[in-house]
């Protein structure tokens, strides 16, 4: 499933979810949900702020994989797997473990960018 399609099936099965963006491991949007797009950099940029910020507190060395900003008025999640980030707001007192397994659920099923193919021509004249 590529990463728009699963964005439109956690905003259809995930209550809590308002607005979610997934980014590829260079930071970019790889996908945003449908009435999202411009807001996704702004989403984007705080989910990699926050997970930089969270890094450079812990005492070990290990990657961020989950990032959770509770907010009066919502919360931010940021999960981090496989390479990919997934960033999602919310309502107001959110079930942090459910908006956590539907996020990663929704980052399992994205499926791997497939490395491009050379064409055979191509590899013959290399």
């Amino acid at each position: 499933m590529d990463a728009a399609q699963a964005l439109a099936e956690l905003a259809e099965l995930s209550s809590q979810v308002e607005r979610a963006v997934v980014l590829r491991p260079d930071g970019s949007v790889l996908a945003a949900t449908p009435e999202d797009d411009a807001a996704a950099p702004t989403l984007a940029r705080a989910a990699l702020d926050v997970l930089a910020t969270a890094f450079e507190l812990r005492s070990s060395p290990q990657e961020v994989t989950r990032v959770e900003v509770e907010l009066e008025e919502g919360a931010l999640f940021v999960l981090r797997e496989g390479g990919r980030t997934i960033a999602a707001v919310t309502g107001p007192q959110p079930t942090a473990g459910l908006v956590a397994y539907d996020l990663r659920t929704c980052l399992e099923r994205i499926e791997p960018d497939k490395p491009k193919r050379r064409s055979r021509a191509k590899a013959a004249d290399a």
